[in-house]
């Protein structure tokens, strides 16, 4: 059956083991909301569909107890655990002629700094956020799916397991630099991830209300 074309999807990834809290990291709550929800809601509002990738069913059907009805799921291999196994299958998986990719874990993703991601992809084959030494934010970033595709299996068939070896075999990659996402998040909370315990209280602190004077 023919896929249905619509102009954005996201795809939120999901398919980590969360080793370092013991428990799954999407279900976890920050300001009485799953993490999972958090990326969800984002950026629900600016996209015409939301996948997200699990490597369980399991883990699957806790994630749709907690987010809108019209996500829609898809598994993973889960071997290797990778970002770009989880990425591939989400590649495959979008109707949208251009898709965001994101992990389940970055509560703060600013839905700004991604329409902006959006806007910049118009005829490129990818948008992805650098930093002034270099490094880039695969794992943040909005991507030509038929492009992203072609060069996830190419990567993938090379035996590389990254994002930023799909990021170098496509062309007509756009990259934009943090000085410009200052201007919408001048603290950078959309690249704020939780990895750790420590990363978590953290988050917490950044969501109080600051205190006014």
């Amino acid at each position: 059956m023919e896929k249905r074309r619509l102009d954005r999807s996201a795809i939120v990834l999901a398919g980590g083991f969360s080793s370092r809290f013991g428990q799954d990291k999407g279900v976890l709550e920050l300001a009485n909301k799953p993490l999972i929800k958090h990326v969800v809601d984002a950026v629900k509002p600016i996209v015409d569909e939301v996948i997200v990738v699990a490597n369980s069913q399991e883990r699957i059907a806790k994630y749709a107890e907690i987010v809108a009805a019209d996500v829609r799921f898809t598994v993973d291999s889960g071997k290797p655990n990778s970002p770009l196994i989880g990425a591939l299958t989400g590649f495959e998986s979008a109707h949208g002629k251009y898709a965001l990719l994101l992990p389940f874990d970055m509560p703060f993703v600013s839905r700004e700094v991604v329409s902006l991601l959006f806007e910049l992809c118009l005829n490129k084959a990818a948008v992805v956020p650098r930093w002034p030494d270099g490094k880039v934010e695969p794992l943040h970033a909005v991507y030509q799916t038929n492009v992203a595709l072609d060069a996830a299996r190419s990567a993938m068939d090379e035996g590389k397991m990254d994002m930023q070896a799909v990021v170098e075999r496509m062309r007509g990659v756009r990259y934009v630099s943090t000085l410009v996402i200052h201007q919408l998040d001048p603290d950078f909370r959309t690249f704020f991830n939780i990895n750790t315990p420590v990363d978590l209280k953290k988050a917490m602190s950044m969501v109080k209300p600051r205190k006014t004077k």
